[in-house]
């Protein structure tokens, strides 16, 4: 028996985890300071290349996205006015330095620390035709790279631009909500080194309790709307695993305004390939019977 089970055992499955509380991530746009804490505590602990200190003239953001070797991504957008420019140059108003400094304008910085969703219906796990990605015990989207043959199916898939394939490997990588810190009750790198709490870790149905009762605060203090983005579905997609409180428009932050599964849109492929099938077979069928009457 002992020779027979190592004959067997790469096709023997392990058993499946039992099944944990859903977990997730609220990140609170409106206390995030953009000090990049949880880039480098995401990086460092899942041991992520460097992408470089270039300059990219994007604000203060030197990495600009989401990718196979960024699962954490800082978000800076700066609303102030801009100068008035007219055909002979620069309105003489904007030049005025004293006034400017007696009375600068008014502005405000959007920051906001991006991340993988870990979608409740995920596009890219629909997707994926290994069986590469899967949602694991705590209700994450998870990639088992040993898996992915780099096809990226589900990088076309994601309507958040998350996932990506990493230049080093060519498989698919994003993040894992620190799988293997969780396993061991800790709390992913990123929550943990955020020093405003923008980033708070827990049960699902924790955080929203949470993020509506810090609504709630935010409209008593005067700042109106803010709202959540990704709390509860929508016509078109799921709740998100990983929502944000958010004081501006989604796309202000790069973030699609009314994310769609694409897979909402294969009921007409099947059926558009279904009567194009029998176009074919009826043509097919027609040139046959032409020949033989």
């Amino acid at each position: 028996m002992g020779i027979l089970a190592d004959l067997f055992y790469p096709f023997r499955r392990p058993a499946q985890p039992p099944a944990r509380p859903a977990t997730g991530f609220f990140t609170d746009t409106t206390l995030c300071i953009g000090c990049k804490a949880c880039e480098v505590a995401c990086k460092q602990w899942n041991q992520l290349p460097s992408d470089g200190f270039n300059f990219t003239g994007d604000s203060y953001d030197n990495t600009q996205a989401l990718s196979g070797t960024t699962w954490r991504h800082v978000v800076f957008v700066e609303q102030f006015p801009q100068p008035q420019k007219t055909e002979s140059g620069f309105a003489p108003e904007a030049l005025d330095i004293e006034a400017l400094l007696a009375e600068p304008p008014a502005g405000r910085w959007l920051m906001m620390s991006d991340v993988c969703k870990h979608c409740g219906i995920a596009p890219c796990e629909i997707a994926c035709p290994t069986g590469a990605l899967i949602v694991n015990e705590f209700s994450n989207i998870y990639v088992q790279n040993d898996i992915c043959n780099g096809c990226g199916y589900c990088v076309a898939a994601c309507p958040f631009g998350v996932i990506a394939r990493s230049p080093l490997d060519g498989h698919a990588h994003k993040c894992t909500l620190c799988y293997d810190r969780q396993r061991d009750d800790m709390p992913p790198a990123c929550a943990k080194a955020c020093p405003t709490g923008s980033i708070q870790f827990g049960p699902i149905d924790e955080l929203r309790v949470r993020a509506h009762a810090r609504l709630e605060e935010l409209d008593a203090r005067g700042v109106s709307g803010a709202y959540l983005y990704g709390d509860s579905p929508s016509a078109s997609y799921s709740a998100l695993n990983a929502f944000f409180l958010l004081i501006d428009k989604p796309d202000r932050y790069g973030l699609p305004n009314d994310p769609e599964r694409p897979q909402l849109h294969l009921r007409g492929d099947y059926l558009r390939a279904a009567f194009g099938t029998l176009a074919a077979l009826a043509v097919i069928a027609a040139s046959l019977m032409s020949h033989v009457f």
